[in-house]
């Protein structure tokens, strides 16, 4: 079997550009210019681990979503509530696009990042409607913020699929990925349940609702 090659990549944010676009188009996702874009400049900036943890005296660390949310909520002035809410729905998105696979092993699951990031894009996207001032600016990146509370669940099935483009599931993927698709309802999960020889079935305990002898052996 031969080697596979590392391609080489002269651009990152042209690369997520095409990357993102392309699988926004194969899971039939439409989202606003503004919002393609926004998701595309944050995924280049948490290309670099220095953006997306703190530093802490043991190094960097991924600091947990509900300090961040007291920090928000318990700041000092109106635009660092609004850079608060935005990091928070910033580092949720991306978390749980990709590093789906890691919640596998985690009490914290996906959901709960969804939930923590969707609102936290729900809230900011409130507070900027009303006519409040925000980092990047004003009202109509309110609506980019309200887009992405939206469509919150879509936006990581997307990121999920650009992250996971060569990735081989195992049966304990297989078994996650149903589980994904009870608590979120994510399409792409159920698709790529229905790829694999797998039935899904709501209802029922997890492992439960699989139709026995669906997946081929």
């Amino acid at each position: 079997m031969p080697e596979a090659k590392v391609q080489p990549i002269a651009n990152l944010k042209e690369y997520f550009k095409d990357a993102l676009h392309a699988v926004l188009v194969n899971q039939h996702l439409s989202v606003e210019g503004e919002t393609e874009h926004y998701v595309v400049n944050l995924l280049t900036l948490f290309a670099r681990s220095e953006a997306l943890f703190d530093p802490s005296p043991g190094g960097l660390r991924l600091k947990p979503l509900v300090v961040m949310l007291s920090e928000a909520m318990e700041a000092r002035t109106r635009d660092e509530r609004n850079r608060g809410l935005q990091r928070l729905g910033d580092v949720s998105l991306f978390i749980a696009g990709f590093f789906a696979q890691g919640f596998a092993r985690k009490l914290i699951d996906i959901d709960y990042h969804i939930a923590m990031g969707g609102r936290a894009y729900g809230t900011l996207a409130e507070t900027l409607s009303r006519g409040a001032r925000a980092p990047g600016g004003g009202r109509a990146i309110a609506i980019v913020f309200a887009e992405l509370a939206e469509k919150f669940q879509v936006m990581v099935d997307a990121l999920n699929e650009l992250c996971e483009s060569a990735h081989v599931h195992t049966d304990r993927d297989i078994l996650r990925l149903y589980e994904l698709w009870l608590k979120t309802g994510s399409r792409r999960s159920f698709s790529i349940l229905k790829r694999l020889g797998v039935e899904p079935v709501a209802g029922g305990a997890a492992g439960a609702g699989f139709v026995a002898g669906a997946r081929p052996h």
